[in-house]
């Protein structure tokens, strides 16, 4: 069904079952809440927090990939006027093992603490060695040039398949594989080797009328966000500690630097500024536990350090470059016998990639018998692996969706009609394990083949369509808020997640639509981590699931106590009142919420209430892409014609946000797709450090990017809500890979493909 109030760019698709309940608020388009701050200038982000006596932060970054530190000389340094503290690892407290799950991930905190300011050996080019607090930057600058540093410089290993070689460089001597539950023997850089079965592989493939055989290659690929990091750090003599940073999560802040910092997590308070993008890039600490250090021992000063764009660039955790093979067998009919996939991640310097989230993406979209899925979180001279948007997803997707793609073409299928017949529904499992509730796969390639897109003419030579599916697991968490009831009838809410996606404006219309009451009568604030219950981090689609059944359970909490407000009132029994359409009701009285509120002084008092909940239930999104390209054989670039996203949201709160979420996704796949990489020397150090020559795409690159929301309720949500901000990034590349196949006849396998690349395959060909 498409609706009257949507741009003509755009289309909601309700599914057959259930019938979607009527909401007043959710599902319109109010104008965001904090719009205005933004766009006046006024909302504080990282950089802009300054207290009185303020001093800055700056690091010394190892110019070598893999090196040993025989000496580190900080005297002359030290001696320069208007340096307050020197910091080294020396002056950080050894971490036990820890494992700490972010959302998106888990770090070992024994290897934050290493990655904060290296010990022993540095691991990357960039990796933090000393800080200086200086009373300028400019002093802080010229201090860190005069820090010394003796290196013992070690063979560094960037491709994951060196590193995986019998030889190679070893990053940490105490590293052993974990397989099956156990260790094995003898120092490696395989951090894990995982693996997920199911049926039988060689009858599954002695089934099959065609087996396609691929490997695939993606690189190292950064988040792209616009504001580098920046924090703030005041550390007191009664030992309390306060940051301000821009974060995806301050509890994960509190806790990370509590453990970095060996300090009681309760003396730390973290307040989270505006953010400028994060997209899984900023969950890590890098600056606030050196921050906290350099202001305890400048006397108790506040220290604000930020990075350069080379140093976030360099020093901060990108996705992981990886290496896929895909195998995968069907009958002449169209059914998947058997596939199997074997996934290498490259980690970075410590355990870590989102191999697992890759193998969960690889084939979730799809019912087949015999399956084996392997996957190796293998370390590198590289920064850790971050999150970035569907960790891992985009990798696995464009691999298999390619090869995907090859079976249609040499059986002669419609590539929605294979997938419409190998596509999981309901009540199948995951290729992972779970079966799969209500879910909306199908729905989204229903939609895509009734789109005018996909059998509108290409219009010209060197053109071509390509069709690629995507899949999210999504994720809950923990997630509390708390309310209050103002006299004027307006709620307060407060809540810990960080907004990255629009999460204030869907907190404030769940609510309002729980009470009955305007959105604008709803006022959110993101707060502090001494001022709400703990809150998981905003990360994998969590936020609107997670953070919304918190609200959604704050206002039926909300709707009791006012209850009992009104019952006081007109002297009967709580249980006597009715609520319905944000009116309080029983026998002949009557008032609205705003009314009520404005009686709270004689009926009782004031209303405040708070709930922390651990949820479950996040149903996992599906999306169905098309695209049209167009590619000059003269130079091999690739131009993007006209873009479709069709994607199942559950229940779309805020619509144009999950517009923006699922066109954002496509953009950032776009780059992956076609210009984005890492490009290291010989030698293990990063040449394209800015934007000039890591090439993320802008408006010139990209066309209007149309949107088709599916919405298949989630059971798991009292709302429906699934996540909705992971799932856009996953098909772009295979679908981008396939589009330029069918324009010119070449099967790309490595990302990017850029135009070099792209050009170089044109010639073989032609030759």
């Amino acid at each position: 069904m498409t609706t009257d109030t949507l741009p003509a760019d755009t289309e909601t698709v309700e599914t057959a079952a259930p019938a979607r309940p009527h909401y007043r608020v959710i599902g319109t388009r109010p104008v965001r809440p904090d719009g205005v701050e933004k766009v006046v200038g006024r909302a504080l982000y990282g950089a802009d927090i300054y207290l009185p006596g303020t001093l800055y932060g700056k690091v010394v970054r190892s110019p070598h990939a893999h090196a040993r530190i025989r000496a580190i000389d900080v005297s002359r340094a030290a001696a320069l006027p208007g340096v307050k503290a020197i910091a080294t690892a020396a002056d950080l407290p050894l971490v036990e093992d820890k494992i700490l799950v972010t959302g998106e991930g888990s770090v070992n905190q024994r290897y934050q603490s290493m990655n904060t300011l290296a010990r022993d050996k540095v691991l990357y080019h960039g990796h933090a060695v000393a800080a200086v607090a200086a009373v300028s930057p400019h002093i802080a600058e010229e201090a860190v040039a005069l820090i010394e540093v003796d290196y013992e410089v070690l063979p560094a290993v960037i491709d994951v398949r060196d590193a995986m070689a019998a030889g190679a460089p070893v990053l940490h001597d105490d590293l052993r594989t974990a397989e099956e539950g156990r260790k094995l023997d003898g120092p490696t850089n395989v951090a894990e080797h995982l693996r997920y079965q199911r049926g039988d592989l060689a009858r599954g493939f002695a089934e099959a009328d065609v087996i396609v055989e691929r490997e695939f290659v993606t690189a190292t690929v950064h988040q792209g966000y616009i504001e580098p990091h920046a924090t703030t750090v005041l550390a007191n003599a009664d030992g309390q500690i306060t940051i301000w940073c821009s974060t995806q999560g301050a509890f994960a802040v509190r806790e990370q630097t509590a453990d970095i910092l060996q300090t009681p997590i309760s003396r730390i308070r973290v307040i989270p500024t505006e953010i400028g993008g994060g997209f899984g890039g900023k969950l890590t600490v890098y600056l606030e536990p050196i921050a906290a250090l350099l202001s305890r021992k400048s006397g108790y000063r506040p220290v604000k350090m930020a990075m350069s764009r080379a140093e976030v660039f360099a020093a901060t955790g990108p996705t992981s470059a990886s290496v896929i093979r895909v195998k995968l067998g069907a009958t002449r009919d169209g059914r998947i016998t058997a596939a199997q996939a074997e996934l290498i991640y490259a980690a970075g310097a410590f355990p870590g990639s989102p191999v697992g989230a890759g193998a969960g993406v690889i084939f979730n979209c799809y019912r087949i018998p015999n399956l084996q899925i392997d996957g190796y979180d293998v370390l590198t001279n590289q920064p850790r692996a971050g999150a970035y948007r569907a960790p891992g997803g985009t990798n696995a997707a464009f691999a298999s969706e390619t090869v995907i793609d090859e079976v249609c073409e040499r059986i002669g299928m419609d590539p929605i009609e294979f997938r419409l017949r190998n596509g999981v529904r309901e009540g199948d499992y995951r290729a992972t394990g779970p079966v799969y509730a209500r879910i909306g796969l199908r729905e989204t390639l229903e939609a895509a083949r009734r789109h005018p897109h996909y059998t509108a003419p290409l219009g010209g030579p060197n053109r071509g369509r390509g069709v690629a599916s995507g899949y999210w697991g999504n994720w809950d968490g923990t997630s509390s808020a708390s309310a209050t009831v103002n006299p004027d009838g307006a709620v307060s809410l407060s809540e810990g997640s960080p907004d990255i996606g629009g999460s204030r404006a869907s907190m404030a219309m769940i609510l309002a639509e729980t009470l009955g009451i305007d959105v604008t009568d709803v006022h959110p604030r993101i707060v502090d981590t001494d001022s709400v219950g703990y809150n998981d981090v905003t990360g994998g689609s969590r936020t609107t699931h997670g953070t919304g059944w918190a609200v959604y359970d704050l206002g039926k909490k909300l709707i009791a106590a006012m209850s009992q407000r009104a019952a006081h009132l007109w002297e009967v029994e709580p249980e006597a009142i009715t609520f319905a359409d944000g009116v309080f009701s029983c026998g002949d009285h009557a008032l609205s919420f705003k009314e009520l509120a404005g009686r709270l002084g004689e009926a009782g008092g004031p209303v405040m209430v708070s709930t922390t909940m651990e949820t479950t239930g996040a149903g996992p999104g599906f999306a169905t892409h098309l695209v049209d390209v167009e590619v000059d054989p003269e130079t091999g670039k690739v131009t993007i014609l006209r873009y479709t996203a069709v994607q199942d949201a559950g229940t779309a709160i805020h619509p144009s946000y999950v517009e923006g979420q699922m066109q954002g996704g496509v953009a950032q796949g776009i780059g992956w797709a076609l210009n984005e990489e890492y490009v290291y020397d010989q030698a293990g150090r990063l040449v394209n450090a800015s934007y000039l020559d890591y090439r993320i795409p802008t408006a010139l690159d990209l066309p209007m990017i149309d949107t088709v929301i599916v919405e298949a309720p989630n059971p798991g949500h009292p709302l429906g809500v699934r996540g909705v901000g992971e799932t856009p990034i996953v098909p772009p590349a295979a679908a981008v890979a396939n589009a330029i196949y069918h324009a010119t006849g070449i099967r790309m396998t490595t990302l990017p493909m850029s135009p070099p690349r792209l050009l170089e395959a044109i010639l073989a060909k032609e030759s």
